[in-house]
């Protein structure tokens, strides 16, 4: 079942999106060669607790997972594309780290992701970051009432396709609310004109996962949640919280 928003929703999405912009804010400021992944998640979780806000990451356990997660950051890095667990990896001089996090605040939800570079830029990486913040611009710039959810994917995987990188079929944005994952979802790829039509109010959670290699295929880690590139090329994911309106999109996972 699909929940439109009134105002006042998402003004309270609004707030719990603006704990998620400062955790992140918060975690890649930190992010520095020799800093483990687990004091990034210890980052993030200092800035959530300030805000009274709660995680959604934090014992979140989906059908496909064994295991409960077990931190409020998701780090993912180099050939990693989504869910790393953070653990005691130290950064190293040109990872490619993608922070991905949520916060629930007074019972609305906010989601969204990064990625940036750690010391020393390697080559394609910066493309590669920029080809994800690409894709997520076309795809909220679809995000606009009378069009489906198949013009958001399309637009993400118009992008994609481009530039040659290719992105985990079965996984992708989702709706959002007073949950972290509600209906619809939101995939990668789609055709234009099909899919849920997008009316005033529906909030969803777009993320694009780029994979530098070009194919589409990953495989799960041994700590049943990383999912890595099964050519270790490295991806990138980026992620907004975003509200369909009637005077456009509306991004509310901005600091």
């Amino acid at each position: 079942m699909v929940e439109l928003k009134n105002a006042e929703a998402l003004e309270a999405m609004r707030e719990a999106g603006r704990v998620v912009a400062h955790a992140l804010d918060a975690a890649r400021e930190a992010a520095a060669v020799g800093v483990a992944l687990r004091e990034l998640d210890e980052v993030a979780r200092a800035v959530i607790d300030a805000a009274g806000a709660t995680s959604p990451f934090l014992g979140y356990r989906p059908s496909f997972a064994a295991t409960p997660f077990p931190a409020v950051l998701c780090a993912s890095v180099n050939d990693a594309v989504v869910h790393g667990i953070p653990g005691d990896y130290r950064l190293r001089d040109g990872d490619l780290l993608s922070l991905d996090c949520g916060a629930t605040l007074d019972g609305w939800t906010g989601d969204a992701a990064i990625s940036c570079i750690v010391g020393t830029p390697r080559p394609g990486d910066r493309e590669l970051i920029d080809t994800a913040q690409r894709a997520l611009d076309a795809a909220i710039a679809a995000a606009v009432p009378g069009n489906r959810i198949g013009d958001i994917s399309h637009a993400i995987d118009t992008v994609a396709r481009e530039a040659r990188c290719g992105m985990p079929a079965d996984f992708g944005g989702h709706g959002i609310g007073r949950q972290m994952h509600e209906d619809p979802p939101v995939p990668g790829r789609g055709r234009p004109g099909r899919g849920y039509p997008l009316r005033p109010g529906l909030t969803i959670a777009i993320e694009p996962m780029m994979m530098a290699g070009g194919r589409d295929s990953y495989y799960e880690d041994t700590d049943g949640w990383t999912l890595r590139t099964t050519d270790g090329s490295r991806a990138a994911h980026i992620e907004h919280t975003v509200a369909v309106t009637e005077d456009g999109p509306r991004i509310l996972t901005l600091p």
